[in-house]
């Protein structure tokens, strides 16, 4: 059963943001579309690494920090890198 989309959403949003991704540029510059958007949080939703991602989430530097890879076991991780600006 998927996870609820408010958390997932900001699991999404989260993971992006630590890896130097800004969704809402990546949606200006149309490298992002709203349906692409929806679907990495769908994607999220059926990830069983919830705990694992809170964890790697707490464990981030927070702003100004050098961006990092998104981790191994986000199901999300290959769209997320592909997305941030290089």
């Amino acid at each position: 059963m998927p996870g609820d989309s408010d958390l997932h959403f900001w699991l999404t949003r989260s993971v992006g943001r630590s890896i130097g991704l800004n969704f809402t540029r990546a949606l200006k510059e149309g490298r992002l579309s709203p349906d692409q958007y929806r679907d990495l949080v769908d994607v999220c939703r059926t990830c069983p690494h919830v705990d694992s991602c809170q964890r790697w989430l707490g464990g981030q530097s927070g702003c100004g920090a050098a961006p990092v890879r998104a981790p191994g076991f986000c199901r999300n991780a290959h769209a997320l890198e592909a997305l941030r600006p290089h």
